[in-house]
């Protein structure tokens, strides 16, 4: 392959170490994945022209007084600048010239940075290249009767594509970034996989049908076998199962290794999250769970790389039904049939035909589930004001802090016997829930601008969660569900009725290895840079997209400055955080500049940082800061195996994180006390608090205006439109608002939007004292300085009189 530009760049410093159990060099839980991602309809034959938006020119420094001597100022004679930049600008203007450019893969925008840049090193350099200075020469001398003899601009051109090709070293090899950046044919990536016949199952099935049970009993039985799941938690269970049944079998995750051996041998079944999964080790059986989750924009690469590349004589495939016509054509596509076993529901799950309405009527085994934590906070708390015991599950709690709460909720002879939870009881905890009660039928989500939109769930959603009700095994035969409120019922019934969307499309991501040959050909690319040029130039078909790219990037742009080699600066932004705790961005930010300094990050350091040891949270503040040192030590975990020797004490940290997850779980269990504190303090900046008269939180429905894709203001997203089929729930969401503000006026006067903000938790009691307290004081301020503006003016007047 070509080399064009600068010299090689070398992966110089410290290297990341290989990784055990054979897991992907890379591993990442939010890598390539976002807005600038490709849809399917991006695929097909031929090369899309690069986005050209993209290019950063490489600054080149004009040439100084130091520089050596001037040749072409001895041949000939020095420049008249004047006259050099009359006959630059005449070159820039020639259509023929422009022309010319865009043969040679410079486009208008291009030309003109190309341009600035070439007339600029000419005027403020001392000194040129002979033969430039020459050519030079020789045009303003021939400017006029003589050019045809002497000199003519277009003689220019070599000289300016040439500086063209140094400020944009992409021009120069953009066949070779276009075959590097080739994504249309994935299966080839794993030859391993292509060398053997696999055999592909599909367990389809819903919630509670045994799918992944069957799928489980197969991957017991094997010599060997891998299972892969989406979580930390569904990994875990399968480690301890097959353990349990007399089967070693490892754990592997991003943050952790456990071994069924002793002596620390790899055993024969390895139980991993799906991103840390090895495409280069055989085995008999290999178990993807939850494949539909291919479609994801963020993680999707994890299952489509599962799916081609494993090793395994039989493919044991679980998910929803919805995803087995591409799995179908995807494994066409490598010349392997897919067998599919359809499961149906073990146990019976009803949709009721009332809504629950009131707090007062809650049973024993119900869940309550909400779609944001301060919803969590506002019923636990409600739920306990009526002097029932509640468990509290959602996303950023510990997995231990988890389990712990469902073993809660669980054990029989446990008083807590009610359950308040996000949709991340999805998945990953087994619990024996009788009814299932959505709070809200609305879920806030993010768009591709990073704007926050509100939309009704998907089928797919609803039934993931409804699913939970009347689990088999457990004590409860039948499961049921319903919905907090009157006018979600309907809807729910509506939406639990409609087919689930098929999976159309699998996610994809370049490899590491795709990534250094780019960096090879663009060296000075900052690798935020480096990466919108790869998604930019890539090319997949109609079965593929290209995840998005935004938390790489972020992560990317944040330690820009920091001088690491390329493969630890790749490691760095694949690390799996959430951008929106500060905190933990600002942590990732110290761990890299101490780690591009060659000193390893201590305990006593991480200690220092962290405060540790920390004490049992006093407020909802503290809980969610406690909750943010958790992930710290998870992404210390997560560097260890990734960079032994600069996170050298991984034990040490995994022994304080079970203590801080002890910490944890005392707040959860406290939470409404935490509540009650935050409230009553009510510092400026403090986190989410609930007002004392707060309500069962009705969803932000009414109180966002979206925008559509021409910036017209609308009530509703357009989303809902085009992504539900029919047009029939398009209008049961105008309908459902509709009546949505009817009721809010009806329940609260007017519908203030005090009352409105008050209601949805995005202002508190306190907040709107000091709000209302500084309004007056404004308004105080405002009449008297009106008032001193009259006095004024009519003391001016008076003077004005008496001068007359």
């Amino acid at each position: 392959m070509r080399r064009c530009a600068g010299p090689l760049l070398r992966l110089a410093g410290r290297r990341p170490l290989p990784l055990r159990h054979g897991a992907a060099a890379f591993p990442a839980s939010s890598f390539f994945s976002s807005s600038s991602s490709s849809s399917p309809s991006d695929g097909g034959g031929g090369s899309r022209a690069p986005d050209t938006s993209l290019f950063v020119p490489v600054p080149l420094k004009p040439v100084g007084d130091a520089a050596e001597e001037d040749v072409g100022a001895e041949l000939t004679r020095p420049l008249d600048k004047a006259e050099v930049l009359k006959n630059l600008n005449k070159f820039y203007k020639r259509k023929e010239i422009q022309r010319l450019g865009t043969e040679n893969g410079l486009d208008a925008r291009l030309f003109h940075q190309a341009f600035i840049s070439f007339r600029k090193y000419i005027m403020e350099s001392s000194s040129v290249s002979a033969d430039l200075h020459i050519i030079l020469n020789d045009i303003c001398c021939g400017a006029g009767k003589l050019s045809c003899l002497l000199g003519h601009v277009d003689d220019l051109f070599p000289f300016f594509l040439r500086h063209a090709k140094q400020i944009f070293p992409m021009l120069d090899c953009m066949d070779d970034l276009r075959k590097i950046s080739d994504l249309r044919l994935p299966p080839n990536w794993y030859p391993e996989a292509r060398a053997i016949q696999r055999k592909i199952i599909f367990h389809a099935g819903p919630t509670n049908s045994g799918k992944t049970y069957h799928a489980i009993q197969r991957f017991l039985s094997a010599k060997s076998g891998i299972y892969c799941g989406p979580l930390k938690l569904l990994a875990h269970e399968i480690f301890q199962k097959s353990n349990a049944a007399n089967v070693p079998c490892d754990l592997v995750t991003g943050e952790e290794r456990v071994y069924a051996n002793e002596d620390a041998r790899q055993a024969s079944h390895i139980a991993c999250t799906i991103e840390m999964c090895s495409t280069n080790t055989p085995y008999e059986v290999a178990v993807i769970d939850e494949i539909q989750m291919i479609r994801d924009p963020a993680r999707g690469w994890a299952w489509t790389r599962a799916l081609l590349g494993l090793s395994a004589e039989e493919i044991h495939v679980c998910g929803e039904a919805a995803a087995i016509d591409l799995v179908t054509e995807l494994m066409y596509t490598t010349g392997e049939e897919v067998e599919v076993r359809n499961y149906e529901r073990l146990t019976p799950l009803t949709v009721l035909d009332y809504a629950l309405e009131s707090l007062d009527n809650l049973r024993p085994g119900d869940c309550i589930v909400c779609f944001s934590k301060n919803d969590i906070y506002s019923v636990s708390r409600q739920v306990e004001a009526r002097g029932l015991e509640c468990a509290v599950i959602y996303g950023s709690l510990p997995p231990g802090t988890k389990l712990e709460q469902a073993k809660k909720f669980n054990d029989p002879d446990d008083p807590c016997k009610i359950l308040v939870a996000t949709d991340a009881i999805g998945m990953g905890l087994n619990l024996c829930i009788k009814r299932i009660i959505f709070n809200s039928i609305v879920k806030p989500t993010i768009n591709e601008k990073g704007e926050k939109e509100i939309d009704l769930i998907t089928t797919s959603q609803a039934l993931q969660i409804a699913g939970r009700a009347g689990r088999y095994g457990s004590s409860f035969k039948q499961g049921e569900v319903t919905t907090m409120h009157r006018d979600d019922l309907v809807q729910l019934k509506e939406i639990l009725s409609e087919p689930v969307r098929p999976v159309k499309a699998a996610g994809l991501h370049p490899t590491a290895e795709q990534i250094e040959m780019f960096a090879y050909h663009l060296p000075d690319a900052t690798l935020s840079n480096l990466i919108d040029i790869f998604v930019s130039l890539s090319q997949v078909d109609g079965l593929y997209f290209v995840c998005n790219i935004d938390d790489f990037k972020f992560l990317a742009d944040m330690i820009q400055h920091i001088p690491l080699n390329l493969r630890s600066r790749y490691v760095f932004c694949t690390a799996p955080l959430n951008r929106k705790e500060p905190f933990v961005c600002t942590t990732l930010l110290k761990f890299a500049r101490q780690f591009s300094r060659n000193e390893p990050l201590t305990f006593d350091w991480l200690c220092r940082h962290t405060k540790w040891p920390l004490a049992p949270p006093k407020n909802i503040k503290e809980l969610v800061h406690l909750e943010a040192v958790h992930d710290v030590f998870d992404l210390y975990l997560w560097l260890s195996y990734r960079f032994m020797d600069m996170f050298p004490d991984a034990a040490l940290v995994r022994s304080i994180q079970k203590k801080l997850d002890d910490i944890i779980q005392i707040g959860v269990c406290n939470i409404t006390k935490l509540i009650r504190a935050s409230q009553s303090s009510a510092a400026p900046g403090a986190a989410e608090v609930v007002p004392e008269d707060f309500p069962l939180s009705r969803t932000k429905r009414d109180s966002r205006v979206f925008s559509d894709h021409r910036g017209v203001k609308s009530p509703e997203p357009l989303s809902v439109a085009l992504e539900v089929p029919g047009e029939r729930r398009a209008r049961s969401l105008k309908a459902y608002r509709s009546s949505a503000r009817q009721e809010d006026l009806k329940s609260h006067g007017r519908g203030s939007l005090a009352n409105r903000l008050l209601r949805e938790g995005l202002l508190t009691q306190e907040m709107l004292r000091q709000l209302e307290s500084e309004w007056q004081d404004q308004h105080r301020s405002g009449r008297y300085g009106l008032a001193s503006k009259r006095d004024d003016q009519s003391s001016s007047k008076e003077t004005g009189k008496k001068k007359k």
